[in-house]
């Protein structure tokens, strides 16, 4: 996932589809430096971690 991207979704009220390793996750900040991510898993809420942006992926909510 690129930064604008990700910043779109952490910024926007409506929640996106985005997954981590296959897990549904919530972007919590976006640090364009770096190109991480602050992100937790939406059944872990508690477990904050930084990821690379390029592990991110958004689900077309279209398919489904």
């Amino acid at each position: 996932m690129n930064v604008q991207r990700a910043q779109e979704i952490a910024s926007s009220p409506i929640m996106a589809n985005v997954l981590c390793e296959g897990q549904p996750i919530y972007i919590q900040h976006v640090n364009e430096q770096s190109e991480t991510a602050r992100i937790y898993a939406l059944n872990h809420p508690q477990e904050e971690r930084e990821v690379p942006l390029y592990t991110l992926t958004e689900r077309d909510q279209t398919l489904e």
